[in-house]
């Protein structure tokens, strides 16, 4: 890691951070967690774990005696918030009761020893292949004689079941299942093999025995994430392995959502468009990044298939799920991306009508194929064909919202408005949590979890308002 990243994450970061409810007694640990579900989950393991052996858990850092950051190292605004994070809270180790300072997960696994050496606050650095050390690691590191700073690192072989306890951050009644780690694929602009390694999938029973303890809990949602989730079961040597996984998740009481996540453009056979359409609990909701539309982009990429390949694929999803829900992702400025070549995926996002769109800047990685090419885009420019973009999507969400005002829709309660404790807030089954819009609800009266029927009253572009009619 140079030391432009350190420069880089002494900007004011954007956070977003989870903490640990406060428990009293013991060895107190902070944790604060960034970056994405999978990340969350791995959160969630590791605060499992140290709980069971006997650390406690505060919802204050400043009040903490161990300092856990799960970082992320994604692309450049993720290293910005990671490192920005670590400087903010390596300052408790003089103003707090910090005695220890850890930096686990992407970050660490991505730049290992150099993170020790650049940021002097840190005494632990665990890759993504300790997680299950985590608890020793601590107790390491609080050992008067052993403190000086070391790295846990290996190969990223970890891979937790349904025997691993888990402390849930978040909404109580959704819930994410994580079914497989790494990545074989080998796109040009992504590191996500070089900090988590080749795919590793999860055995369908232990798979479901952790959805069916969650239904026990009165989880009704489940989220399936993985790098790449249409690949599931193919280190298994299974044939259709999110298919077969599929069938057995439906059979279990309590759950009413089940949603898998990062379906890649290929390999989405008959079989598994026949499950979404005919499965009444698995949520009519795609999520497949796209990355870009024009061919030559598209190869530069390292991604399969062409326009041709994709504008198939799309119409044959929506034709073979009625009323699916379509939110995929693109990457603008990435190296060569012509203005006609951007222009190309203006005009396709605009004919396309995705429900919803996500947009990244194209990030610079090291040992990615991308770095050495030539053809580098501006920020600037980076920023108006973002921009740009996300304009078109905004138009195309606000008719898409206006079309469901006078329906009535299956609403999930997540609970008491962010905004304002005077609404209700909730999430039709087109809405994901944490990434997508919400439902407002002015009338009626419900709990977390509960699963009500609401007519749409006024749409404000990716949110909706409506009142409980049942």
């Amino acid at each position: 890691m140079s030391s432009s990243l350190i420069q880089l994450g002494r900007k004011k970061p954007v956070r977003k951070s989870v903490q640990g409810k406060a428990l009293s007694g013991g060895t107190t640990i902070g944790f604060i967690n960034l970056g994405c579900s999978k990340n969350q989950v791995d959160s969630e393991v590791m605060l499992g774990m140290l709980v069971k052996e006997g650390f406690h858990l505060t919802g204050d850092p400043k009040q903490a005696e161990v300092v856990i950051i799960n970082t992320c190292g994604f692309i450049e605004e993720a290293k910005q918030e990671s490192i920005n994070t670590i400087l903010e809270h390596g300052k408790l180790k003089q103003q707090g009761t910090c005695h220890v300072l850890i930096a686990a997960g992407c970050l660490a696994q991505r730049y290992q020893g150099d993170l020790l050496k650049e940021l002097p606050e840190l005494d632990g650095v665990v890759g993504t292949g300790e997680f299950g050390k985590i608890a020793d690691i601590c107790r390491d590191l609080l050992a008067p004689k052993k403190r000086h700073q070391r790295v846990w690192m290996s190969k990223p072989p970890y891979l937790y079941d349904e025997l691993v306890p888990r402390i849930r951050l978040g909404k109580q009644h959704s819930a994410y299942v994580k079914i497989a780690e790494g990545c074989n694929r080998n796109c040009a602009f992504c590191a996500i093999p070089l900090m988590r390694g080749k795919q590793r999938s999860r055995a369908i029973e232990s798979i479901v025995a952790e959805a069916r303890r969650l239904a026990g809990e009165g989880v009704k949602e489940i989220s399936l994430i993985s790098q790449d989730t249409i690949n599931y079961g193919v280190d298994l040597g299974l044939r259709q392995g999110l298919v077969s996984l599929l069938r057995e998740l439906v059979r279990i009481d309590g759950v009413r959502w089940i949603r898998p996540f990062y379906l890649y453009p290929q390999q989405v056979t008959d079989d598994l468009l026949a499950v979404y359409a005919g499965e009444e609990k698995i949520a009519k909701y795609i999520d497949m990044p796209l990355q870009h539309i024009n061919d030559r982009m598209l190869k530069a990429m390292h991604r399969l298939g062409d326009r041709a390949a994709i504008e198939r694929l799309v119409d044959r999803i929506r034709h073979r799920i009625p009323g699916v829900t379509f939110r995929t992702a693109f990457i603008v400025g990435f190296p060569g991306e012509t203005e006609e070549a951007f222009t190309e995926l203006r005009d396709y996002v605009q004919q396309a009508e995705f429900d919803r769109v996500a947009v990244f800047h194209y990030s610079d990685e090291e040992n990615t194929p991308a770095i050495g090419f030539d053809r580098k885009i501006k920020r600037d420019v980076m920023d108006e064909r973002r921009n740009e973009l996300l304009a078109v999507q905004e138009s195309i969400a606000a008719a898409k919202g206006q079309e469901k005002v006078g329906t009535v829709l299956d609403v999930l309660i997540d609970g008491p408005s962010e905004d304002t404790s005077l609404l209700l807030e909730g999430r039709h089954e087109g809405l994901a949590p944490d990434i997508d819009g919400v439902v407002y609800m002015n009338k009626g009266v419900a709990s977390a979890g509960d699963l009500v029927k609401v007519r749409i009253t006024e749409a404000v572009t990716y949110d909706l308002v409506g009142r409980i009619i049942s």
